[in-house]
């Protein structure tokens, strides 16, 4: 029995210190890439190697050389310029979607969640009527009939997985609330709203982390599609979906560096947060630190 017993034992050891060493391996990846970009996007805000919007600083169709290293598109604007210049735009709207995706659904849920009653019954319904929308369909008609602009791409893509927090924060409270330590504040006088955001929801948080790192990859592919459709930011303005769709055609006669770039760049932003959602969620389960 013990024969059968070792192997067994030290192939779960084995595979305890892989996913040990996975972790850090992919939240290093993840905080590598997305400072990557980040910094790429801080330094576009100073210097490029040509200005974004110019054209003609090149030949038309120019493949990648020395002069321009993503080659240019087909009105000679710089494409390394122009990439470095949206991913200030990018990183700054799916930053600032999860934020505020993150920041409403949590206190939204956690409210519904604490108190019930009639607030919470409401808040379901909201949550039925917006999840009856196509999440893209609705992005794409409110854009359409608001107009185009960071502000408006920020709250409409803000918009989209907000029931998902506040569902998520509902139910974490409203298992939390009959916590001892939480019953136990209030016995001793806490007023309700202190039990609430003094302990209940600090302690809801690393699962709605977990969600906001998933969520940061469907925002980035989201803003790159809106901007490939026309609906994101101002037209004419460095954005990468926007790049992709201006670059589209070029693919098929053999100008695939005008769309890849920029698709890369998405690639990569979409990639880093996964990697990080995937280390929160393996320390969460492993019950370490996040």
């Amino acid at each position: 029995m013990s024969a059968g017993v070792l192997p067994a034992a030290t192939a779960a050891k084995t595979t305890s210190k892989r996913e040990r060493t996975t972790r850090p391996l992919a939240l290093i990846a993840g905080l590598s890439i997305l400072a990557l970009l980040l910094g790429v996007g801080v330094v576009a805000l100073f210097w490029t190697p040509y200005p974004p919007m110019s054209t003609g600083v090149g030949g038309v169709y120019a493949p990648p050389s020395l002069a321009h290293p993503f080659g240019t598109d087909r009105l000679g604007a710089d494409v390394l310029s122009r990439t470095m210049a949206a991913a200030t735009v990018d990183v700054s709207i799916t930053v600032a979607v999860v934020l505020l995706s993150l920041t409403i659904g949590t206190l939204w849920g956690s409210l519904a969640g604490f108190y019930g009653g009639w607030f919470d019954y409401l808040t379901m319904r909201a949550l039925e009527l917006l999840n009856s929308f196509p999440s893209l369909l609705l992005a794409m008609l409110v854009i359409a009939v608001a107009g185009p602009g960071i502000l408006n791409v920020i709250l409409v893509v803000a918009l989209l997985p907000l029931p998902d927090y506040v569902r998520l924060a509902r139910a974490e409270l409203r298992s939390k609330k009959t916590w001892q330590f939480a019953e136990a504040a209030q016995l001793v006088g806490r007023r309700p709203s202190g039990v609430l955001f003094s302990h209940l929801v600090p302690n809801s948080l690393r699962p709605l982390l977990t969600f906001a790192s998933v969520n940061a990859s469907y925002v980035a592919a989201t803003v790159g599609a809106l901007g490939f459709l026309g609906l994101g930011i101002q037209p004419g303005a460095a954005e990468w979906g926007s790049m992709i769709a201006r670059g589209q055609d070029a693919i098929l006669s053999g100008q695939w560096w005008v769309a890849g770039f920029p698709g890369l760049a998405i690639f990569l932003l979409a990639a880093a947060f996964h990697l990080l959602s995937d280390a929160i969620a393996d320390s969460r389960d492993q019950g370490g630190a996040w």
